[in-house]
């Protein structure tokens, strides 16, 4: 998909458990130079577990995390294994917990060069990255405290303050989710012009296939710790392979299709069904309209994990036939 050019951050099989629960069970993903991939799905299926261990916050118990080609520098002990590169920034959600009351702005924003010891340039970085961030003039903010500012510039100060370590990487983690539907797109075009006038790449988390429409190069759907379906936006919105990709994209506002509303809850990661894992809330499955040899295979056998080198790819048995 990209001869020749590294990737920015790239997992390999990675795995995070928390006692007998698989949060992350054997994901291989990657984020291109310049590239914005969603990764998508419900609640508890793994997706914040796996950003956080991509930034080095989450320890992981088996697999490979590689940062531009490499394997990054690991700190503590076994089992508590973690890692930082400035290079790599996370956005969070609520951008009020997110932001320390008691500081003004830039405060805040200066924060990670404070950390890192960066003085001497540093309020021109802080007024840059604001400005990036769309707080213009970023003088106009410097002395204000956070909750004299509107939830849209509370966000955006969480991406200025993510800025001004000069990045290659933003993971973010539903950016969007507390915003009012008026605020929500400046900011996916924030995301997206910082993409295409920077080069910066986006791993963006959202339970959202619309929010992934509008921003996205390429998709990853996770279901219970497992990618289930991968491929460029277009192809995975246009023609979704996976029941479970069909099922989110039903709900999209302004889709000309029922509404597939999946049956009970997404199961405990303690106990991970056999077989495929989405099958017990699987609409064809239910519907009697597979083979009975597909079914069982639906029911007893794993399809198995999708790799780092697939383009477009879904890991049902109903596709696979």
């Amino acid at each position: 998909m990209h001869p020749g050019v590294t990737p920015l951050v790239e997992a390999r099989d990675v795995h995070v458990h928390f006692g007998t629960a698989r949060a992350v069970d054997g994901v291989s993903i990657s984020v291109m130079p310049g590239e914005v991939v969603a990764l998508v799905g419900e609640s508890g299926s793994g997706k914040t577990t796996l950003i956080r261990a991509l930034q080095g916050l989450q320890p992981v118990t088996s697999g490979e995390i590689r940062i531009r080609g490499a394997e990054p520098e690991w700190k503590g002990r076994a089992g508590r294994r973690t890692f930082h590169d400035p290079g790599i920034q996370m956005v969070f959600q609520d951008p009020t917990g997110a932001l320390n009351p008691r500081h003004t702005i830039y405060e805040i924003v200066a924060e990670g060069l404070r950390i890192q010891g960066r003085r001497d340039d540093e309020e021109e970085l802080v007024a840059t990255a604001m400005a990036r961030a769309g707080l213009r003039p970023p003088e106009r903010f410097f002395s204000l405290y956070p909750h004299q500012i509107s939830g849209g510039q509370r966000q955006r100060v969480v991406i200025a303050g993510a800025l001004v370590m000069e990045p290659s990487l933003l993971l973010a983690d539903e950016p969007v989710a507390s915003l009012d539907a008026s605020i929500r797109g400046e900011i996916l075009a924030l995301f997206r012009s910082l993409v295409d006038e920077s080069g910066l790449a986006v791993l963006v988390v959202t339970h959202d296939l619309g929010l992934a429409w509008n921003i996205a190069d390429r998709i990853a759907v996770m279901y219970l710790g497992r990618i289930v379906e991968v491929g460029a936006v277009e192809e995975v919105l246009a023609e979704p392979q996976h029941p479970y990709t069909r099922a989110l994209l039903s709900v999209v506002p302004g889709r000309d299709e029922k509404p597939q509303l999946l049956k009970g809850e997404i199961p405990d990661l303690r106990n991970v069904p056999s077989g495929c894992r989405f099958h017990p809330r699987c609409p064809l499955l239910q519907s009697g309209l597979l083979p009975e040899e597909v079914a069982a295979r639906c029911v007893g056998e794993d399809p198995g994990r999708i790799g780092l080198e697939e383009i477009r790819a879904a890991a049902c048995w109903a596709v696979a036939r």
